[in-house]
């Protein structure tokens, strides 16, 4: 059972800032644009959203909802180092980006404000132990779904559909897809689905494995690697970050449904964040919060796929 009573004097939303389409990355569903050069959060961004904070939320079946009561804060797990969708400021310790806020937004509606979370880095090979062993009650971080990870945990969404690509130096040409790697140095995470692609002795490219994105980007930077691969999304936030060194080259080879990862059994807490996600995708809060964050990287506004419940 899940309901909850929305405080009535909250307001929905802040009203986005006027800024066309073009500047927050060009005509909807366009792939390649190129970013705006405004960072999420900065005064001449488009404004986030207000999330209203559910109350008298009850969600009796969910074992994970009972231990976050209980402590009275949730835990979150997310990516730390990805610009515009998950990253934390390390001056700050503030985090931002589109994945993010997709978790603040769904913490409202179980009943947390932003105090109220705790947010937990989790690398990518560790995901499925973090969330199976309960060190995190969910998980929001460029997470595809798929059959092999659902074995493990539960899934929410998908929220986002992204696609595997490569980003290589500016005045790099010789690249222009995953065809023209054979011989080339390419850069990726343990444990990503991009990875386990572009292995394939099909394209005979030869394979860097690191811990994180930003360390790819890196030995990118340095001429270690000629390029990194992994979701476009992620590619465009570090274009973006390192405007003018890099680009994408924008001929994505697979595709990459985002969802949230959650303990495998706890289908109460999955249909509660279906619900949100649907909620938000339906009232145009979603859109908002994708034209103040992911959007700045120059990536075109496409409509989320549909839920799958399963």
């Amino acid at each position: 059972m899940f309901t909850m009573k929305l405080r009535k004097t909250a307001a929905v939303a802040i009203a986005v800032l006027a800024l066309s389409a073009t500047a927050c990355g060009g005509k909807e569903g366009s792939a390649g644009d190129k970013p705006t050069g405004i960072k999420p959060g900065s005064s001449n961004a488009p404004q986030l959203p207000k999330y209203v904070v559910a109350t008298e939320v009850k969600l009796d079946a969910s074992a994970t909802f009972k231990k976050a009561k209980e402590r009275g804060k949730l835990i979150i797990g997310s990516k730390a180092d990805q610009p515009y969708l998950g990253f934390e400021d390390q001056a700050t310790k503030k985090r931002s980006g589109f994945d993010i806020e997709i978790a603040k937004m769904i913490a409202a509606d179980l009943g947390f404000t932003e105090d109220q979370i705790e947010w937990k880095t989790v690398d990518s090979k560790l995901r499925e132990t973090a969330i199976s062993t309960g060190q995190v009650d969910y998980y929001v971080g460029t997470y595809t779904i798929n059959d092999k990870r659902k074995a493990q945990v539960g899934f929410a969404g998908p929220y986002y559909k992204a696609g595997a690509d490569l980003l290589v130096r500016k005045d790099d040409n010789s690249i222009t897809g995953p065809k023209s790697v054979k011989g080339k140095k390419v850069c990726s995470i343990t444990g990503s689905t991009p990875l386990q692609e572009i292995k394939k002795p099909e394209y005979g490219a030869q394979t860097t494995e690191l811990a994180k994105y930003s360390d790819c980007v890196q030995q990118l930077l340095t001429k270690q690697v000629d390029a990194v691969t992994t979701d476009d999304s992620i590619l465009k936030g570090y274009a973006a970050a390192n405007s003018g060194k890099l680009k994408v080259v924008g001929e994505t080879f697979t595709e990459e449904p985002y969802g949230v990862g959650m303990n495998k059994d706890d289908k109460a807490l999955r249909e509660a964040i279906n619900k949100s996600l649907e909620t938000h995708i339906k009232d145009g809060t979603y859109k908002k919060i994708y034209e103040a964050t992911l959007g700045l990287s120059g990536s075109g506004f496409v409509e989320p796929p549909a839920i799958v419940r399963y």
